[in-house]
């Protein structure tokens, strides 16, 4: 698992630097969640309680572009937000993106693991 973890990190290290060379800010959302947090998310539909945050496999990053925070609430931040998620997914074959679930979380960045995007 650890393996997989650095691999992970290591991802969002390019894919920070790759986001940055095109103008966007990224800060630090969630990255790492406890397992008592993650019940609770579920309990109250924010999340799934097998959460790829609690592996140390998924970050949620805030955008930033010109000053402005994408968070997909305005529909001229999806192609913004798209073309980040796009870059991520390039780069390992396991890297997902949550503007691609079916309720769309566009600030998630995560590696799959035993079929937990």
């Amino acid at each position: 698992m650890v393996e997989k973890q650095a691999r992970f990190t290591r991802a969002i290290g390019v894919f920070i630097h790759k986001a940055s060379s095109l103008g966007y800010f990224l800060t630090f959302g969630e990255a790492w969640r406890p397992d008592f947090v993650a019940e609770y998310y579920a309990k109250t539909g924010k999340g799934i309680k097998n959460s790829l945050h609690c592996l140390r496999l998924a970050v949620d990053l805030n955008t930033f572009y010109r000053s402005e925070w994408l968070d997909g609430r305005q529909e001229y931040h999806i192609p913004h937000l798209e073309t980040l998620g796009k870059i991520w997914e390039g780069l390992d074959k396991e890297a997902r993106w949550g503007g691609r679930f079916q309720k769309k979380d566009y600030n998630h960045y995560s590696f799959e693991h035993n079929g937990v995007k």
